[in-house]
């Protein structure tokens, strides 16, 4: 992300037709941003070809796709590979492919580091840097090669989720919406310490 412009990737279809709306675009244009986003996984705004070229560039004005690569992975002999990505901390989170026969299932973070310190964690063990954004959560699902072979996703990498509820819930969101990537919320799994105030608000809020 460059120049401070905030990434559309990780909003869901209401903030988009938002987006839109103070952009002075039509409303549906938030739609198409979304089709464009979690459907077509596009890396650029000037590649959303059904908006106009005028809107595309008022969009690319102020915001970024919010697309970002892994800088690094490590496989694995069994087909696990793990992969590196920056945050603007300037730290790094770690994503997991873990393939299985006919499963494949991606072990994803929800934080740089953690405030836990769980005996057995090596992520508690270098502390709290900062809370990932819906669109870093997203961003570690997307950017994969392995993308459309995910039957599975874990929040149960680096971080405890329920520390960082209101990105994982809107990242949730954008998994299983029909806007989004339309996923049963059967395919997904919180792991956590078990914050009780974050665990409340996770049984109200989430089928996950």
């Amino acid at each position: 992300m460059t120049d401070n412009k905030k990434p559309l990737m990780g909003l869901s279809l209401y903030e988009l037709k938002e987006v839109a709306k103070q952009l002075g675009m039509p409303a549906f244009t938030g739609g198409q941003m979304a089709k464009w986003l979690y459907t077509q996984h596009v890396s650029q705004i000037d590649d959303m070809t059904n908006i106009s070229k005028a809107n595309r560039e008022r969009l690319a004005a102020e915001y970024t796709i919010g697309y970002m690569e892994p800088i690094d992975c490590q496989k694995s002999k069994d087909g696990t590979i793990k992969y590196l990505f920056p945050t603007a901390s300037g730290k790094h989170v770690e994503t997991v492919y873990i393939p299985d026969h006919d499963r494949a299932t991606l072990c994803v973070s929800s934080q740089v580091g953690c405030k836990m310190n769980c005996k057995f964690c090596m992520t508690g063990k270098q502390g709290f840097t900062a809370n990932l954004t819906a669109n870093q959560i997203i961003n570690q699902i997307n950017s994969l090669p392995e993308r459309d072979k995910l039957t599975n996703v874990v929040m149960m990498g680096m971080g405890e989720p329920l520390d960082n509820l209101d990105e994982v819930l809107k990242a949730l969101e954008v998994m299983t919406s029909s806007y989004g990537y339309g996923w049963s919320p059967k395919r997904i799994t919180l792991s956590s310490v078990g914050l009780r105030k974050g665990l409340q608000r996770f049984i109200e809020e989430s089928d996950c």
